[in-house]
């Protein structure tokens, strides 16, 4: 039975998918962290939420070593084009809103349970 758990868990490969906290922050002395979930859905599309509003549209790939996520979002003036990456269990990302010109790079961790 040991051995069966064993084998599960050292084949159980990291995801992408799931609950994380997005650090956003600036200033290290002030935090400031927002939550994405993410859906790796079937189809190679990509659902759920970050900085609490819903994905419109996204897609997801594993290649060349590493799974990674596009996807959009809105906080109704525009757009945020977001692309992240898992890498080893942490998930590294960027944001770009054209309309409020800036690009936000970022670090995420799972979120406890």
């Amino acid at each position: 039975m040991i051995a069966v758990v064993l084998a599960l868990a050292l084949s159980a490969e990291p995801s992408l998918a799931g609950d994380w906290t997005v650090d956003l922050s600036v200033k290290p002395d002030e935090p400031y962290t927002k939550p994405m979930t993410l859906t790796l859905n079937a189809d190679g599309t990509v659902s759920g939420s970050f900085y609490e509003s819903e994905i419109q549209a996204g897609r997801w790939k594993t290649s060349r070593g590493r799974t990674c996520a596009s996807f959009r979002t809105t906080d109704g003036a525009g757009p945020y084009h977001t692309s992240v990456c898992l890498i080893g269990n942490e998930a590294v990302g960027q944001t770009w809103a054209e309309h409020r010109n800036f690009l936000f790079n970022w670090n995420a961790i799972r979120t406890p349970r």
